[in-house]
């Protein structure tokens, strides 16, 4: 049964609901957001929003204290999912290297063995692209084999090629890039209003109660424990979500991100992305979201593997040095030692023939069980030499010879030793 893409997926990312949500790999850390966004606002309503319903029964003051907390934590809570559970941008990769970078670098080489380097196919590192009339650099990732469009960076914890990528939040476990920046922004500068408004509630609770006992802030203190729990709290939150949401409106209206400004500030280079700062938020703000490239839920499609493209061979450089298959060398080595030796045992054959008739004619009679016992010995191929074989992808040689001796030889007496090929190899 074929695969679906999310189930096929090279990234490190985690799937939920059939692929239709996608996290990060780190989306346990959600919970731990999540508990720090409800447990203070549960504090909250039990223990000051209900009282404040009381002090402005009049006007229906107090509830609506309590419903403005209880919609904007439901507010927050629906961009932290839109922020972690969606695409962030993510380019789909690329199955095999694209041809058409391929180029051939013999300033490059690559030991094969032998003592031999054979040059070796590269890509160029970096291209350069025209963004607002000012060249920018794009890279090759290796790992998404493909040039990252301008902006684009490879996330090493998700493990994807992401689109005007920020930084990856571990607090909301996900990349946050092209498709998911709006939704990170509104929800960092919401749940900094959040904690202004829980904060504002509660120190305006603890001021009640310190005009109805007509007491101190220590006595009052006393009595609402939870108030000073929540302001001091809150407090904390906001050198947090504050100081990320002040920044972040730093680079919105600079036309930055995360990743640039950490590292290229010290570069000095001119922002080919800078439209001004009110077009720099309409950007951000105003614009439609892109559909995503990838549907985690479609089929994959199975695709044929293709050999990686040759170049043509340069002047001085053989088809064997650019990777041919050396197999084809090697059996027609072995068939040309095979036929020669053949060759060489009928001639010696013929020439124990005519030994053994001269024997016949010019002395005494000999048995012919004695050819047929020299014949049929074990040992009765020629002496064969193997010339020593080095392989290697830029030189295959190798030659079958018969020694010289064996033609010489008129009387065949001694032992003869066949040589594999495969000895002869050695």
């Amino acid at each position: 049964m074929a695969k679906r893409v999310y189930e096929a997926w090279k990234g490190s990312n985690k799937f939920i609901l059939g692929g239709r949500l996608i996290f990060g790999p780190d989306a346990r850390s959600l919970l731990v957001t999540l508990l720090l966004i409800i447990v203070p606002i549960v504090i909250f309503c039990v223990f000051v929003a209900r009282h404040l319903r009381h002090e402005f029964l009049n006007n229906n003051v107090g509830y609506a204290i309590l419903v403005v907390a209880i919609v904007f934590t439901i507010f927050v809570l629906v961009l932290l999912f839109l922020t972690s559970a969606r695409d962030p941008g993510i380019i789909p990769r690329n199955s095999h290297p694209p041809e058409e970078e391929f180029r051939y670098d013999s300033s490059v080489s690559v030991d094969v063995g032998g003592g031999r380097q054979t040059p070796s196919l590269q890509f160029p590192r970096t291209k350069e692209v025209l963004v607002n009339g000012l060249p920018v650099r794009v890279k090759y990732c290796d790992t998404c084999m493909l040039y990252r469009p301008p902006r684009c960076s490879h996330c090493s914890i998700c493990n994807n090629c992401v689109e005007r990528f920020d930084h990856h939040c571990p607090w909301v476990g996900q990349c946050i890039g092209l498709r998911n920046y709006r939704y990170f922004f509104m929800f960092v500068s919401s749940a900094t209003l959040l904690c202004i408004y829980i904060f504002a509630m509660s120190a305006l609770y603890i001021k009640i109660l310190m005009v109805d006992d007509q007491g101190t802030v220590w006595r009052a203190m006393k009595e609402s424990p939870a108030s000073v729990i929540l302001m001091a709290y809150c407090f904390i939150s906001l050198w947090f979500v504050g100081g990320l949401t002040g920044f972040h409106l730093y680079l919105i209206g600079t036309n930055q991100t995360t990743y640039e400004n950490f590292r290229y500030r010290a570069d000095n280079r001119i922002n080919a992305y800078d439209g001004g700062c009110l077009d720099n938020f309409r950007e951000v703000f105003c614009t439609q979201v892109k559909p995503s490239k990838n549907n985690f839920r479609a089929f994959v499609q199975e695709e044929a593997q293709r050999p990686p493209p040759s170049p043509a061979p340069r002047e001085g450089v053989s088809a064997d040095d650019l990777g041919a298959d050396p197999r084809p060398k090697v059996e027609d080595d072995l068939e040309i030692g095979e036929d020669l030796l053949k060759i060489s045992q009928r001639r010696n054959i013929d020439e124990i023939d005519e030994d053994i008739r001269s024997r016949g004619s010019n002395g005494p009679p000999h048995n012919t069980s004695d050819a047929d016992s020299v014949l049929g010995s074990d040992h009765r191929a020629p002496t064969i030499r193997a010339d020593a074989r080095h392989s290697s992808w830029g030189r295959r040689s190798g030659s079958w010879e018969i020694a010289p001796d064996v033609f010489a030889n008129s009387n065949v007496t001694e032992s003869r030793s066949y040589v594999t090929p495969k000895e002869a190899r050695q």
